[in-house]
């Protein structure tokens, strides 16, 4: 007998494991999560918070979602990444990133109901893991995962209380492992991994300093410092990145990763900052200082029988493009719901085949464009000519020479080098973009629309199945506007229709009473519930007015009738037979 049971053991309490949690509690699935530490993240490693990752907190309920942009610094003080000598010093160049382009921007309006901002991890850890714990969530700090066994039924885990030293034994249905990029779980269940970890090395110096009068007029998140001497290792070059404006900031600085990992000592942090601030008599107070490194690393697969594992766990990679907690959250985000159709009986656990399929080629995707977006900080050193040498004094002298009149091509080279940055710091497609192919989607092959645009820059709105649901303003009755993102998740699946699809609504409710399983209904027209003002949901569904989309609880479309079928409950019942692996 094991000395606790529950439903669901989730080991880690940062963003995968938190929203996990929350999401698993707000469906009334037990379960318990256990962290190693005594404390929450104690560094605000994560900060960018993108479209959809505020779409999952909305999810979670409006109060959730308004907590997090209460504390959050709002998307016009993201502002423009600035390129420069120091902080103090001479302005290199600058780009509008993270959608405040003005014509970024009409996209991110168009595409969400929610916006982007920068939100610390110290802030959005302990929002998400309140959350859980308020709505049922068993947590134990100083807890950490020692072993595990899995058999047909479950999984028996052994934890340590690192307070006693004491063993003891948690029995669940399923495990979650989202214990970080040294994931024990990952390396007990023995999944495939790609790339390599340890391909450059960072530290953090983490500080508090009032730089108001350097960065006021021109607010960012990110302040990229080119100067000779930072070119080592880790990014390739000195960050300032801003906390909390305009008082908290941290510094990433590269080091040697064929050297020893470098004593952050106070001095030598004074003596960072300074150099990259450009104020020789800076005075800061340390908050804290790290080393990490830089990987290059994802798991192919995700899942072992009942053990899977998300976050951190899965994919491993620099903090370029800022998809690091967005993706563990959204990862959170498709597994939560099929573990509790699976823990209700509403689905066969043959569906947890799908969380692999659907996001390790996201873990893929991410990790890739992470540390692709550090090589292309290479265009931008080769037109300032650090050429990543020693000799500090030609690197300055090719500083300089790009205010001379004959260096016109010198000067059009950073523009440009600049300007392709947009891929790491305005790619709202690799945010937005995310479309699953597994067995809980049915798409009676019709074929996937192509990108009219780049898919790395540009989110394409889409209804085909297993795309995001698209989002578009529609209206209650009252006059009260709602996206179309609010008529679904919450944990259950959701059917669209419009005037003349009433009869997909007693199917809904058939099937729904045959499966044991909720399905909300909506039908979107003139003197309906919902009413389509505007036209624009007309214009996104891209099904006739008797047509219908099923919608999954994380707003994916699992399915669509271009209009009324014949037999909408066999049609119904065909679909969520092979959705829920039934």
């Amino acid at each position: 007998m094991a000395d606790i049971e529950t439903d669901v053991l989730v080991v880690g309490t940062g963003p995968a494991g938190s929203a996990t949690a929350a999401l698993l509690s707000s469906s009334g699935v037990a379960n318990m999560v256990v962290n190693r530490y005594r404390w929450l993240s104690n560094t605000p490693r994560a900060h960018i918070t993108n479209q959809r990752t505020m779409e999952v907190l909305r999810d979670l309920g409006p109060d959730v979602e308004a907590e997090a942009m209460m504390h959050a610094s709002p998307q016009e003080l993201m502002g423009e990444n600035v390129f420069c000598e120091s902080l103090a010093g001479e302005e290199i160049g600058r780009m509008k990133s993270w959608g405040t382009d003005p014509l970024s921007k009409a996209e991110h309006l168009l595409s969400s109901p929610s916006f982007m901002n920068d939100l610390p991890q110290t802030f959005m850890e302990p929002i998400l893991f309140k959350t859980a714990c308020a709505r049922g969530t068993q947590a134990r700090m100083s807890t950490e995962y020692v072993s595990h066994v899995q058999d047909a039924d479950g999984v028996t885990t052994t934890c340590r209380d690192r307070l006693s030293g004491k063993d003891f034994t948690v029995r669940s249905k399923f495990l979650v492992g989202a214990d970080g990029g040294n994931s024990l779980v990952a390396e007990h269940l023995g999944l495939p991994f790609e790339g390599k970890m340890g391909v450059g090395g960072s530290m953090n110096i983490l500080f508090r300093a009032d730089l108001s009068k350097y960065v006021a007029h021109r607010p960012s998140v990110l302040y990229w410092v080119m100067q000779p001497g930072a070119d080592v290792g880790g990014i390739g070059m000195g960050l300032v990145r801003m906390v909390r404006p305009w008082n908290e900031w941290l510094i990433v600085w590269g080091y040697d990763i064929n050297q020893p990992p470098p004593d952050v000592t106070p001095a030598l942090a004074t003596e960072v900052a300074r150099q990259l601030v450009g104020d020789p008599k800076l005075e800061i107070e340390l908050l804290g200082a790290n080393t990490w490194t830089v990987n290059n690393c994802f798991a192919t697969r995700m899942q072992r029988g009942r053990v899977l594992i998300m976050g951190d766990a899965a994919h491993r990679h620099p903090p370029s493009n800022g998809l690091g907690s967005n993706t563990s959250i959204q990862d959170g985000f498709n597994l939560a719901w099929k573990l509790a159709k699976i823990v209700k009986g509403q689905a066969g656990i043959g569906l947890l085949d799908s969380y692999s399929a659907e996001r390790a080629p996201i873990a893929r995707q991410i990790v890739t464009r992470a540390n692709q977006s550090i090589a292309e900080f290479g265009p931008i050193f080769e037109s300032l000519g650090m050429d990543g040498g020693v000799d500090h004094d030609k690197i300055h002298r090719n500083m300089e020479a790009r205010a001379d009149a004959a260096a016109e091509a010198q000067r059009e080279a950073l523009r440009k080098a600049i300007a392709f940055k947009k891929y790491e710091f305005d790619a709202h497609g690799v945010e937005m973009n995310q479309r699953y192919a597994s067995g809980a989607v049915v798409t009676d092959g019709q074929p996937e629309p192509a990108f009219e645009k780049d898919r790395e820059l540009h989110y394409a709105p889409t209804t085909w199945p297993g795309a995001r649901l698209p989002h578009v303003w529609i209206f209650e009755r009252s006059g009260r506007k709602v996206s179309t993102l609010d008529l679904c998740g919450h944990g259950e699946f959701t059917l669209l229709t419009g005037i003349g699809g009433e009869a997909w609504l007693a199917a809904a409710n058939k099937v729904a009473a045959e499966f044991g399983l909720p399905i909300r209904t909506h039908v979107i027209g003139p003197r309906r519930a919902v009413e389509d003002h505007t036209g624009d949901w007309a214009r996104a569904r891209e099904i006739r007015d008797a047509g219908c989309l099923i919608v999954r609880p994380d707003h994916h479309v699992a399915w669509r009738s271009e209009a009324l079928a014949s037999d909408p409950a066999a049609e119904l019942r065909r679909v969520f037979k092979s959705v829920l692996a039934r």
